[in-house]
């Protein structure tokens, strides 16, 4: 039996020195080793005559060294190597730098296989610095070779030979998680050829097939567990039926505010479900201001007409208290109690506040990750929503709802998630979606500009500040990074703000404060003590400020479109007019084209699917954001028609065993049940 656990340093080829360095990859395990698949892979298997090669390419071609290596220093420091070599169609000379084994590294007569980049000029042909090997002799050459990700001080030979070497250890012991009838049925190819072919193919015909058998197996066992999570709440039926509609007309006639037939057409939805005798597990997926908490205070209101109590769960002790304002202002005038858990209340208010919801006294408690604490009692919870979903992870879910015997369960999210994606993320979870913005909301204009306009940005920013508006200025970092060349900080940011703005009040914000020293600074600024906040993406969900007309955004290019998406969303609360000034500084097509999408459209989920479309679900903004973990071959963009194939096979095998109990559906029990002790798919 493999014991794939063992520690990474036990490995051939790691020793002590270069534990922390694959530790810092993420690399623990064998299992880890294994599973560290290649991010691409280069064809140095395809030889090109000399006459074919062509200019600005990286490619490989076999060739006779004809003279002896020259060399060349042009000043202190700086050596040019030079050789010539022929094939039968042509000459190219080669050049390397800086490279002095060069000289005895190559033998006049001798045929090598050569693989660099090409300089094409007339009448001449230049390779510079290529990798060789003598022809028979090769190693990283001749054919399709691995590239992964790296981390100072590991090289690529160095991470090929460990996988190498972790690879003869398991020699061909992978333990196969997927049924036969499965296997055979969708033409796939066993764990093994898959494992072998995705680090090692010898033609990308094989490479195709094993990345698609991973992939296939990456996504069915979380479409299988997912769904083993939904049919867990259907099985238990006698779930609450809240019956009694009473007084619902009036509540919405009370709304200073008239409901879009979005709204209108989620609350039947919402309604139906309550209404039923299987408990309600549902998510309200709707773009920023779409108005999901006036439906999820429908669903409240509703509960506790019918005699039961409900709670509300927010990330943050600031929008917990903007949560319980709204709610309890609008439903106190119907006899309705709400209060607010945080960990900020005294003790003495905390003791008496417990006492009032075990005894039925409170109504409604909205509050923080206070609510899942052991103290909590609730007399007859029959309602538990939690908003901004993806900031909490099912196990925290699954602590609220256990205060209650079956309660409904309302999960909301404001991160725009593509129609694609959101009935497999949330495959334990039916989905409404608000896709209608309230009337009278005004667009955003958004601007995407260069470093250049820095100085026209910050006298339109002073010129809202003077009268009377306010700023949000959003930065990548936290601090300085030598892997982020030319990104400032947020905390240099800060400081170069105060002396630009020194007119006006400035404050930072960041993720590595305390988050009570978080929430002060926000209800600071929402007072309109701040002018303008300097922050990290800690604001992404937040607060209303309806004062705030401006969201700047630096380096703009390190950020997904549905994160950029949620940032302006936080502008634009109130009357005034709002901009949103996204700063970028590279020359990617593809940053370009995300910037142009930005400044087009206003619609979370369109921005969505081309953030997911062009970035790809390694850069997507996160499903482990979602509660799930992330894949480590699926591509939630391409693979969609595998995607379709997982729900099919899942339904069925769960159809024909329902708790997984055959022999040959063990190992995917198993891996489901690693899967949800994962740190991954229970916390945020």
């Amino acid at each position: 039996m493999i014991d794939f656990d063992k520690d990474i340093r036990y490995i051939k080829g790691v020793g002590p020195t270069r534990v922390a360095l694959l530790n810092r990859l993420g690399i623990y395990t064998l299992e880890d080793i294994l599973t560290y698949f290649p991010r691409d892979y280069e064809d140095r298997g395809k030889y090109k005559l000399i006459s074919e090669l062509e200019n600005e390419e990286t490619a490989a071609f076999k060739a006779v060294v004809t003279s002896r290596v020259t060399e060349t220093r042009v000043k202190r420091g700086m050596a040019i190597y030079k050789v010539v070599a022929r094939d039968e169609t042509g000459t190219v000379v080669i050049t390397w730098f800086n490279q002095s084994y060069i000289k005895s590294a190559l033998t006049v007569g001798k045929e090598y296989i050569f693989y660099g980049k090409v300089k094409k000029g007339i009448g001449k042909v230049d390779v510079q610095s290529p990798i060789f090997e003598e022809v028979g002799k090769s190693k990283n050459v001749g054919k399709i070779i691995p590239l992964y990700p790296l981390t100072n001080g590991i090289t690529q030979n160095v991470i090929r030979g460990i996988i190498e070497n972790a690879m003869k250890e398991v020699d061909g012991k992978f333990i196969e998680s997927i049924p036969g009838w499965i296997l055979q049925k969708y033409k796939l190819c066993d764990i093994n050829f898959a494992m072998k072919n995705i680090h090692f193919p010898n033609k990308f015909e094989d490479f195709e097939r094993a990345r698609k058998r991973i992939a296939f197996e990456e996504l069915l066992t979380l479409q299988v567990a997912l769904l083993q999570m939904k049919n867990s709440v259907k099985v238990e039926n006698n779930g609450i039926s809240f019956e009694i509609n009473e007084h619902i007309e009036d509540l919405l006639e009370s709304l200073p505010y008239k409901l879009t037939n979005a709204q209108l057409r989620v609350w039947k939805e919402i309604d139906s479900d309550m209404q039923s005798e299987k408990p309600m597990n549902r998510l309200v997926q709707g773009d920023v201001g779409s108005g999901k908490t006036a439906v999820a205070m429908l669903a409240m209101f509703k509960a506790v007409r019918n005699g039961y109590q409900a709670s509300m769960m927010a990330p943050t002790s600031i929008l917990a208290k903007q949560h319980y304002l709204n709610i309890s202002k609008t439903l106190a005038p119907f006899g309705i109690r709400c209060e607010l858990f945080t960990s900020e209340i005294t003790k003495k208010k905390k003791e008496m506040l417990i006492e009032d919801l075990k005894n039925g006294k409170i109504d409604i408690a909205i509050g923080t990750h206070a609510l899942i604490e052991d103290n909590i009692e609730f007399r007859n919870l029959g309602l538990v929503i939690t908003d901004e979903q993806h900031r909490f992870g099912v196990r925290q879910r699954g602590l609220l709802s256990s205060k209650g015997t079956r309660p409904d369960v309302l999960v909301m999210t404001a991160t725009p998630i593509p129609r694609t994606l959101a009935f497999i993320l949330y495959g334990d979870l039916d989905i409404s979606i608000i896709d209608e913005l309230p009337p009278g909301r005004q667009k955003i204009d958004t601007f995407a500009v260069r470093r250049n306009m820095e100085e026209r940005v910050n006298n339109f920013i002073i010129k809202e500040m003077k009268s009377g508006r306010q700023a949000y200025i959003v930065c990548p970092l936290v601090e300085e990074s030598e892997n982020m060349d030319g990104l400032k900080s947020v905390t240099e940011q800060f400081e170069y703000y105060k002396n630009i703005f020194k007119d006006f009040k400035v404050e930072i914000l960041h993720g590595k404060m305390k988050p009570k020293e978080k929430d002060e600074i926000m209800a600071r600024y929402k007072a309109h003590e701040i002018d303008v906040l300097i922050s990290t993406t800690v604001i992404e969900v937040g607060v209303d400020v309806p004062n705030a007309t401006i969201m700047v955004v630096e380096n703009a290019e390190r950020f997904g479109l549905a994160q950029l998406h949620q940032l302006r969303g936080r502008v634009g609360r109130g009357s005034f007019k709002s901009y949103c000034i996204l700063k970028y500084d590279s020359n990617s097509d593809v940053v370009k084209q995300r910037m142009e999408i930005m400044q087009k459209s206003n619609d979370g989920f369109v921005i969505s699917e081309k953030d997911l479309e062009l970035r790809g679900p390694g850069e997507f903004f996160g499903t482990r954001q979602h509660g799930v973990p992330e894949f480590k071959v699926a591509n939630l963009f391409t693979d969609i028609p595998i995607l379709k194939q997982v729900q099919v096979v899942a339904k069925e095998l769960l159809e024909k065993d329902e708790n997984l109990l055959l022999e040959e559906n063990l190992p995917i029990k198993q891996k489901i049940e690693k899967l949800f002790n994962s740190e991954e798919f229970n916390t945020i």
